[in-house]
Order: structure tokens, then C-alpha cells, then sequence
């Protein structure tokens, strides 16, 4: 597969686009998930359960996998300066409506809206990154992307706890706005523009996300990635009605046991950008391992807050590694395809929130408030044990290709 147009500018210049880039993720990060710090305030003000309210999530992570498996078919036709503010632009539209919403259908709707930007923006971060950086100094660049990740959620959910205590969860989301709009503005001024002279069969080559699928250690790794990503979220969409029920927490309690959660994302990302190059493989396997032993243990320990926020913590820590893991896989193992590659990672990740968020929400309804937590637990053992040593997912390259090297085993 031919690769996209090298941007204009220079790559050692392009640190304040990724900086750009990273902001953006941080307020996506914050929309996509705040709802998830105030599940019960939006349920009791639209009518509806909380299991119902967490489908806010899966309605943004749906659209999401339709936006991520059709935009790169797209994205070689579109300057990707204008097409990212386009996206981001799209964000802002719907923190407004969202704010806005009067019913729970209009909430659904601005949450489709978000969903276009999360699948369009996530889709085409890593190949914007490839363009943007030297390929030596990518980890650092995922890294740097990763901290917006990291930042929303050490401070989206208990900020979103406690302000929407005081200003109420329309408050909440107004707040963004700014930020969207300030995000907004930077990339405009930040990202240079990409040339987009393409011929007719590269542009028909990338957006033939679905054909990686051909290759066995594709389909192998998007079955790791659904089975992690949808353990982790089936279980961190409803911690809020876990902690103030099982835990019983009240507002100051929950919003600290949030940030314990939250802060430990900043050493999580840090630490995978530190370990990904050698240990990659090791890290795909282990992570979903320990993250299940965590959400295992945290029905255990009761209403022991101390032992709660350091539960918290270590779940934090390990869900912030996963995707720096993933993404730094795929720049690796789909080399001769970033664009399509990464809208088939989102769609993937976005599709397994989708699931993860609607069996945790009917285990919630129909079976019990710790029982996402163990069902969320089951899945990521089996993104562990799918996974193997990890060398089932070498050779994703096609042979007649030149790929990044293979990281070293563990």
C-alpha cells in the first residue's frame, strides 16, 4: 500500500500539532466518558434507569465504528488540517446540544454527533502522527497524544462528580465548550496542511479497512482488542452506581475515589511509553490479566474506601497502558497500511465499548450492581488468554511490503 503525502511542514516542527492533537483527545476523552460520572443526575432528570442513561456511551461508541471503517475511504480527498477541525468542529456542535437537550432522545442524538468526531478523530491520529513525527520518535508522540487520555481521566469524572454537584450536569458539559472551541483554534493554527493529490487507487486502498481483516494476526488482534476494551468498559461505566451502592460513597467520598482513578492514568502513560519498545508483546498480554484481577478484587474489599482508592489506583494505572500498547502495535504490526489500520483498531475499540457498555447496563439492571464488575473481569482474562505469548499477532504485515520491525519478544 502506498503511504500518505509527507505534510508541509518539516516533522521536528510539528510538536505543537501533536500538543494540538493531544488537547483534543483530553476534551473527547472528557465528552465521551463524562456521563459516566453522572449516570444518575442525567438518568433522574431525563426519566430514564441508569443501565438506560449508559447507553449514551454505546449510542457515541456505534456511530463511532460506522465513522472509523468509512473515513479513510474518504480522507485522501480532504486536506487533513480542514478534515481534523472539520471533526473537531463537529465535537463542539454536540457539548452544545448535549447541554442543551431537553429529553432523552436529543441527548442520544448530540451523542451520534460525538460519536462521528471519536471514530473520524481516533482513525486518523496515528497516521497524522506518522506524517508528523520521525518514526524514532513515535513512542514519545504517542505518549504525548496519550496524556490528553491520561488528563481527562484523572479530572473528567471526579470534576465532573463534583461540579455537577454544584452546577448541575448541563453545567458540566457547557464548560467544555470552551475548552472545544480553544481546541478548536490551536489545531487550526497548529496542524499543517497535507497535500492531497492521491491517485484514484491509493484513495480506494485505504479505505479498505475491512480487507485487513484477511490477515490472521489482524483478526487476532482486533479479537484482543474487543475482548480488552470491552472488559474494561463494562465495568468502568457503571463504577459510579458500584461505588455509591456497594461502597457507599457520598458525593466528596465518590469524587476522590474518581481521582484516585484518574490520576494514576498520568504514571500508567508514562510508563508504557517508557516499556512499549522493548515489551510490547508482554504488555498486550498482561495488562488485561491484571486489570481483571483488579476489578475481581474490588467487590471484595467493601466500603473500605483507603482500600478502594488504591484499587482504583492500580486500575487506573493499567487501563491508561492498554491503548499506548495497542496503538504502538499497530504502528508496527500494520506499517503498510496506518490509515486503514487505525480505522479498523477504533472501529474495534469502539465497537467493544459499545457491547461493553450495554452488558454492563443490563447486568447492572437485571442482575446487580457488582455484577458488570465481574462480568467485565471474564473478559478481559479472555483478551489475555486470546492473545497468548503475542507472537501470534507477528506477520500482520503483507509480505510484499516493508514494515517497521517486530518488537522484540518478551
Amino acid at each position: 500500500m502506498m503511504k500518505s503525502p509527507p505534510l508541509a511542514t518539516p516533522p521536528s516542527s510539528n510538536w505543537s500539532a501533536v500538543g494540538s492533537m493531544s488537547m483534543c483527545v483530553a476534551l473527547l476523552i472528557a465528552s465521551e466518558f463524562m456521563p459516566v460520572s453522572l449516570l444518575t443526575p442525567i438518568a433522574r432528570d431525563l426519566g430514564a434507569t441508569e443501565g438506560l442513561a449508559g447507553q449514551a456511551i454505546s449510542v457515541s461508541g456505534c456511530v463511532a465504528v460506522l465513522t472509523s471503517l468509512l473515513i479513510t475511504g474518504v480522507a485522501g480527498s480532504f486536506d487533513r488540517r480542514r478534515l481534523l477541525c472539520a471533526l473537531t468542529a463537529t465535537m463542539l456542535l454536540s457539548l452544545v446540544l448535549i447541554a442543551l437537550a431537553p429529553n432523552f432522545g436529543l441527548l442520544i442524538l448530540a451523542r451520534a454527533l460525538l460519536g462521528v468526531t471519536i471514530g473520524g478523530f481516533w482513525s486518523l491520529s496515528t497516521a497524522t502522527l506518522v506524517q508528523l513525527v520521525p518514526a524514532e520518535s513515535m513512542p514519545r508522540a504517542l505518549s504525548v497524544l496519550y496524556l490528553g487520555n491520561a488528563a481527562a481521566t484523572a479530572f473528567a469524572a471526579p470534576i465532573g462528580s463534583f461540579a455537577g454537584a454544584l452546577v448541575g450536569w448541563r453545567g458540566v458539559f457547557w464548560g467544555l465548550v470552551p475548552l472545544a472551541a480553544a481546541a478548536l483554534l490551536w489545531q487550526w493554527r497548529a496542524l499543517p496542511s497535507a497535500a492531497t493529490r492521491q491517485s484514484q487507487a491509493q484513495a480506494q486502498a485505504q479505505g479498505q479497512v475491512l480487507s485487513l481483516l484477511r490477515r490472521a494476526p489482524v483478526r487476532r488482534a482486533v479479537a484482543g482488542v474487543m475482548l480488552a476494551f470491552g472488559g474494561a468498559f463494562t465495568a468502568f461505566t457503571y463504577f459510579r452506581p458500584f461505588l455509591e451502592r456497594h461502597g457507599h460513597a457520598d458525593a466528596a467520598q465518590l469524587s476522590l475515589l474518581l481521582l484516585a482513578l484518574g490520576v494514576a492514568g498520568f504514571p500508567g502513560t508514562w510508563a508504557a511509553g517508557a516499556q512499549v519498545q522493548r515489551h510490547g508483546e508482554a504488555l498486550l498480554r498482561l495488562l488485561p490479566l491484571a486489570l481483571g484481577l483488579v476489578t475481581l478484587a474490588l467487590p471484595w474489599v467493601g466500603s473500605a474506601h483507603w482500600a478502594l482508592a488504591l484499587l482504583l489506583f492500580a486500575w487506573g494505572l493499567l487501563n491508561a497502558a492498554l491503548p499506548v500498547a495497542w496503538f504502538h502495535w499497530l504502528t508496527h504490526g500494520i506499517a503498510d497500511a496506518p490509515e486503514a489500520g487505525g480505522g479498523l483498531m477504533v472501529a474495534a475499540i469502539q465497537l467493544s465499548i459499545l457491547l461493553g457498555a450495554g452488558v454492563g447496563g443490563l447486568l447492572l439492571d437485571h442482575v446487580g450492581v457488582t455484577a458488570p464488575l465481574f462480568g467485565g473481569a471474564a473478559l478481559l482474562a479472555a483478551a489475555a488468554v486470546s492473545l497468548g505469548d503475542g507472537r501470534r499477532l507477528r506477520g500482520a504485515c503483507l509480505p510484499s511490503t516493508r514494515c517497521a520491525a517486530e518488537p522484540p519478544a518478551p
